[in-house]
């Protein structure tokens, strides 16, 4: 019984790991600088938001809909769209590790922040406004 109950505790402690660190935009320093050519899409005057998604992935849509109805409103941010499938080089010179993944970029295109899993509306316009100020 005592395995058991060892093993429950630890999937458990996993579980809430794993969901507590999903979707959490966190800062980046000295990453990858990435360009419009590598992403297929212009980047914003002062930061872009890069989406890299893929086809069965349903967290995607809902974050293409998130990040999209952000940057509506701020017409110097872009987000561009990568599918992952199509751009494995990418992926793996990013270290895109599952879908959805949201890269922060700064106006030179410097990674500044990722969000791996359905990133937070809030976390989101923080890290933008940490950029734009």
């Amino acid at each position: 019984m005592l395995p058991i109950v060892i093993v429950l505790v630890l999937a458990s402690i996993y579980g809430l790991w794993y969901q507590r660190s999903r979707g959490t935009v966190k800062a980046k320093a000295g990453r990858s600088l990435i360009s419009q050519a590598m992403i297929g899409g212009a980047l914003g005057s002062s930061a872009t938001l890069v989406q890299f998604s893929s086809a069965f992935c349903t967290p995607c849509r809902a974050t293409r809909v998130l990040l999209e109805n952000i940057v509506a409103g701020m017409p110097d941010v872009a987000h561009v769209e990568v599918d992952a499938e199509a751009q494995l080089d990418l992926v793996r010179q990013l270290n895109i590790i599952s879908t959805p993944t949201t890269l922060i970029l700064n106006s030179q295109g410097l990674e500044v922040g990722r969000a791996v899993g359905a990133p937070k509306r809030e976390q989101v316009i923080n890290a933008l406004a940490a950029i734009r100020n």
